[in-house]
């Protein structure tokens, strides 16, 4: 059964780069500081978020310049997405706002001396990030640089990448590809998106008497807080699961216990393998947190077009032992348990922990992040050329503990997951040794 996806060594490119050009609004936008909202600008989502997506060469495209096209529709999308255009400031009780200068993002022209079928005959992470997405000197930091930064390069084979870099404290994962997606309608020829952007963020505000109603044990903070996997030298593998290896997974639960979703599943499966990995001592706290899209659990929900984060993290806790002595189906327990308790009082509960207590980060020790990314529309963004080759996240970023589950169809094109992991070489070959033994098929 294929487990792993076939090379983990990013290709080496000969990248031929122009200078980085600001692409500013079409047409005048309104100057005005638009605050985030208090769960945008909590200390854990001030990083920046890359992602990438490698498109084919199309005949009834010749002759356009998939660089221009892509700059062009930039600049009507901001239009409508002018807040993107302008720059982060802090205020007072260090929030975050966005003054709309409309000073544009930077963009990048590129060519690559390879051709698409060079990334292998299944594209997917590790990627050469470096050379596909110009690390602009001085942009990396929060506050007065770019909110999104996007490099085009073109292939030998007429194909092309398009990979950018976003402010998380923005935007989400789905706030970032509604802004992408917008770019592809204007780049086939439209003059307004058909998802209209909401700002909103107002709703998204703690109120005048701040009360943590809920226990945040993702938020704790400790005197130490490490990464549990915080080695120099991680190795990045991507695992493919398709139904056969879902299907032999299932089979570790019992039949009479309700349906879980493949999420729920492979997370907890992927925590147990990892957690027995690491060789803990059985006493230790181990943490699995995992991204929960809160937009409809508002009442009344959150409107379609609201691009500004908008997602739990919650955490479940248990000592590594529990993980590792016990069953799936304990695990899917847990996890069930913290995903019944999001709706919109525990969101406030967020919102109010964060100016309570200084918008604190995510707690990193010993934890295991997860996200769902099957569903944001990366694979999805048509610039003219049809649907990307493979879309998604160019890294895990800031976050050597995360894992982002991404659609990928491999060259049958049958649908699978793809989850790309980080270990030690020692750890990971554990880990795998793990997934293997629950990946046999019980006769």
């Amino acid at each position: 059964m294929a487990l792993m996806a076939q090379d983990t060594t990013p290709l080496v490119l000969n990248v031929t780069r122009g200078k980085p050009e600001l692409v500013r609004p079409a047409q005048p936008t309104p100057q005005e500081l638009k605050p985030l909202s208090d769960i945008d600008d909590q200390e854990g989502l001030r990083f920046q978020m890359p992602a990438i997506m490698f498109y084919r060469a199309d005949p009834s495209m010749d002759g356009k310049d998939p660089v221009k096209v892509v700059k062009d529709a930039l600049a009507k999308a901001l239009v409508f997405y002018y807040p993107y255009a302008g720059r982060l400031v802090e205020g007072p009780t260090r929030k975050l706002s966005v003054d709309c200068t409309g000073e544009g993002l930077p963009f990048i022209e590129a060519d690559a001396d390879a051709r698409l079928e060079d990334f292998g005959d299944e594209i997917h992470p590790p990627f050469p990030l470096e050379d596909l997405l110009y690390d602009i000197p001085g942009t990396d930091g929060m506050l007065g640089t770019p909110l999104i930064i996007v490099q085009v390069t073109r292939l030998k084979c007429g194909g092309f990448i398009i990979a950018l870099r976003a402010n998380h404290s923005v935007c989400d994962g789905t706030g970032v590809m509604q802004f992408m997606n917008a770019v592809g309608e204007m780049g086939r020829g439209s003059d307004t998106p058909s998802v209209l952007p909401v700002w909103d963020r107002e709703r998204l505000i703690a109120g005048e008497s701040p009360k943590v109603s809920f226990p945040h044990p993702e938020y704790d903070q400790h005197e130490v807080d490490h990464h549990s996997n915080g080695e120099a030298n991680l190795l990045q593998q991507s695992f493919l699961f398709g139904p056969t290896e879902l299907e032999a997974l299932r089979r570790h639960i019992p039949p009479h216990i309700k349906q879980f979703s493949t999420f729920d599943i492979l997370s907890a499966c992927l925590w147990r393998c990892r957690t027995i990995a690491l060789g803990l001592d059985p006493n230790e706290e181990v943490r699995l947190c995992f991204a929960v899209n809160a937009r409809t659990k508002f009442n009344p929900p959150l409107e379609k077009g609201y691009y500004g984060n908008a997602c739990a993290f919650p955490a479940v806790c248990a000592k590594a032992g529990e993980i590792c002595n016990n069953k799936v189906d304990y695990i899917l327990g847990l996890i069930r348990n913290a995903k019944s308790e999001i709706n919109e009082e525990y969101m406030r509960s967020i919102m109010d922990l964060m100016v309570t207590k200084d918008r604190p980060h995510f707690t990193v020790r010993q934890t295991y992040v997860v996200s769902d990314l099957r569903h944001l529309g990366f694979a999805d963004v048509d610039i003219g050329w049809g649907k990307p080759v493979f879309g998604g996240p160019a890294s895990n970023g800031s976050i050597p503990d995360a894992s982002f589950f991404i659609s990928f169809k491999n060259k049958k094109g049958e649908t699978m997951i793809m989850v790309p992991i980080s270990l030690s070489p020692p750890v990971m070959d554990v880990f795998v040794q793990e997934l293997r033994e629950m990946l046999k098929v019980e006769p």
